[in-house]
């Protein structure tokens, strides 16, 4: 095994946090994934890994280490790719993570089309309401909505996403008439609390141009979004939700959307990655790919729109 090669099985192990897992990730036996580690401390002189029988931890000369190993093996998958793009065969591991909801009603359906496509790129795709650090995490890219603030990430529109607020049939067959934001205090929601700050998110509305927060009580909280929609499905009360999430649901009138005239502001949606990845040909393919995924989706809704 050449340095090269056990500078990559290092990276392994310190990100799978276990020799035996690096060893099954990268299909190879324990001992040689045990060897290769202490091969490579020997050329470099110094510890890399503190190793008990349950834990696995970098000593401080391992973490530069890694760090510039990981940076190293970026560049040079970088490097190759851009010989893979021009075959158009990129390949390698991409880690993705985005919204599940946005993933079920747009990404996965399309997603056998990606794979014909780029057959040798293999997917590790995680779906979830939790914001995950790419850097850390050590995720290629993900699909965040709203505001950016971290300056460090490169991010590429997607899109605006507009906003409903819905109900079931069931629900309001049973509640006061709801015409207007003042009517809302004689209504329930499924609240979605931040499971940083354990509080309930505000419904929020426009009115004359201005934004509106309203506070809203219920029986039902919830921190995912799918549990969210099951919510206002099962009749526990109103939603906020972005329209592409719920487009079934609202077409086969499990959900009808309430208060129209005061929708919800756009929110944008974008697909985020670091800047060490620009050059990632796995990356910008799939970046590609999924801006086109998003502008059919958004196409076919404003076409929807029109034809009513």
């Amino acid at each position: 095994m050449d340095r090269f090669q056990m500078m990559r099985v290092f990276t392994e192990v310190v990100k799978a946090g276990s020799f035996i897992r690096a060893a099954s990730l990268l299909s190879l036996p324990r001992s040689s994934v045990t060897s290769a580690v202490r091969r490579l401390e020997a050329q470099v002189g110094v510890q890399l890994l503190h190793r008990t029988t349950r834990s696995l931890s970098l000593t401080p000369d391992g973490a530069v280490y890694y760090e510039r190993c990981r940076q190293i093996l970026e560049d040079v998958e970088a490097l190759d790719g851009q010989f893979q793009i021009t075959l158009n065969k990129p390949r390698g591991r991409l880690r993705i993570d985005l919204p599940g909801p946005i993933s079920q009603a747009l990404v996965m359906p399309a997603l056998p089309e990606f794979h014909s496509l780029f057959p040798d790129i293999e997917l590790r795709l995680g779906t979830g309401d939790r914001l995950v650090d790419l850097v850390e995490e050590n995720v290629d890219c993900v699909i965040r909505t709203g505001p950016l603030a971290d300056s460090s990430l490169i991010a590429r529109r997607l899109g605006m996403l507009d906003w409903v607020t819905c109900a079931a049939p069931s629900y309001l067959a049973s509640a006061p008439r709801l015409e207007s934001l003042e009517d809302l205090a004689q209504h329930r929601a499924v609240n979605y609390f931040s499971t940083r700050t354990g509080r309930n998110a505000d419904l929020v509305f426009q009115r004359e141009g201005e934004e509106v927060q309203v506070p809203m009580t219920g029986d039902l909280a919830v921190n995912d979004t799918q549990s969210y929609i099951d919510g206002a499905i099962g009749g526990f009360g109103l939603i906020q939700v972005a329209e592409v999430v719920v487009r079934r649901q609202l077409a086969s009138g499990e959900l009808v959307e309430v208060l129209n005239p005061y929708r919800k502001k756009p929110v944008p949606i974008s697909v985020v990655y670091p800047q060490a990845r620009h050059l990632s040909p796995t990356v910008r393919v799939f970046v590609d790919w999924v801006v086109e995924v998003f502008a059919v989706a958004l196409r076919r809704r404003e076409e929807s729109a029109g034809g009513r």
